[in-house]
């Protein structure tokens, strides 16, 4: 239900791009929806949807953050701080086959187990074989300030700093997730939107029950996208922006007459309004380049490439979903699209 306190605002002017961000949220879940029952490609009309790489309605839904989830936080139970050095080895990384390389040699990652030597000589023989060690998401610093010649190993130290530092038991004893992003950004190179994604992941384990609800930080594609889906903001900030989308989501999207299927009675939290307004940024560089936001960034740099292995969605139990999720699949069988 939208918050009494957007009347007394004055509202941010839309432009054709703010329908875009409704359309492509509810087309991307719709998409998501189908490919969890085993549809055939295309699985959309839309020629941009089928040519680029977007990311879901919901980042849980995503490849990497659904391995996050099941995989390495949840695959057994395990002490706070194991979990939390699990999490934040698995991000500044941010690439499964990174994480299977390294246990596939050392076995389980833990605080006992975290040598950065060793980790950090598997990974630069990685490296001169040619592999990635990194994903391709989002661009990550280096933390410099630890002086090694590769990044990896400059992230394996930082790791160690932390848990030096007892990162992991200040971030449990927070009290909002404001205060853990002011944690984690305390440290070299964890910089605003590394600090938010970081802090977002953190959440998703269930030592910590914070609300996605709590805090949100627009990212540099997050504002790019914002200015292309209103020509005047009005009063509010471009958080307020997000958390107005937010709140009021259910208005957008019956406004525009677009039947969105949630997350199984999850609504959009802020994370994924924040995320969709940096896909919309990337849509509009093909389907309204007219609108050109403060990077002036025209192409969309990843091509949609089918993976063989199937979709999955499972979520953090505290959310309390993945019965609702095994009852739709069950209820409705994976059946071809024309059958």
């Amino acid at each position: 239900m939208a918050s009494g306190c957007w009347i007394q605002r004055r509202l941010p002017k839309p432009t054709r791009v703010f329908d875009s961000l409704w359309y492509l949220a509810a087309e991307r879940q719709r998409i998501f929806r189908a490919r969890l029952r085993s549809m055939p490609d295309p699985l959309t009309t839309d020629v941009v949807l089928q040519d680029f790489k977007f990311t879901n309605a919901y980042r849980a839904s995503d490849r990497t953050s659904q391995y996050l989830i099941r995989h390495v936080i949840y695959d057994h139970k395990r002490p706070w701080r194991d979990t939390f050095l699990r999490i934040l080895f698995f991000k500044l990384f941010n690439r499964i086959e990174t994480w299977e390389a390294v246990t596939a040699e050392l076995g389980e990652i833990t605080t006992a187990t975290f040598d950065i030597e060793t980790i950090g000589s598997l990974l630069t023989d990685a490296m001169s074989r040619g592999d990635r060690i990194y994903s391709a998401a989002y661009i990550m610093p280096s933390p410099q300030s630890f002086g090694c010649k590769f990044k990896h190993e400059n992230h394996l130290r930082l790791l160690a700093a932390m848990l030096a530092d007892d990162a992991d038991e200040r971030v449990a004893d927070a009290r909002s997730m404001g205060e853990v992003f002011d944690i984690l950004v305390s440290y070299p190179s964890i910089g605003p939107f590394l600090g938010y994604q970081l802090v977002t992941d953190l959440n998703y384990a269930s030592d910590l029950s914070f609300s996605e609800d709590d805090f949100v930080v627009p990212g540099p594609g997050a504002i790019d996208g914002l200015m292309k889906c209103f020509s005047d903001n009005g009063d509010l900030s471009p958080s307020e922006i997000i958390r107005w989308s937010m709140e009021t989501q259910a208005e957008r999207f019956s406004e525009r007459e677009i039947a969105f299927e949630d997350l199984w009675d999850r609504p959009l939290q802020l994370i994924d309004c924040q995320n969709l307004y940096c896909e919309v940024d990337k849509y509009a560089r093909a389907r309204h380049p007219e609108f050109v936001g403060r990077t002036k960034r025209r192409r969309i740099k990843q091509r949609f490439r089918p993976r063989d292995k199937p979709v999955t969605a499972w979520y953090p139990p505290k959310w309390g979903i993945n019965a609702r999720v095994e009852r739709w699949l069950t209820a409705a069988p994976r059946v071809a699209a024309n059958a």
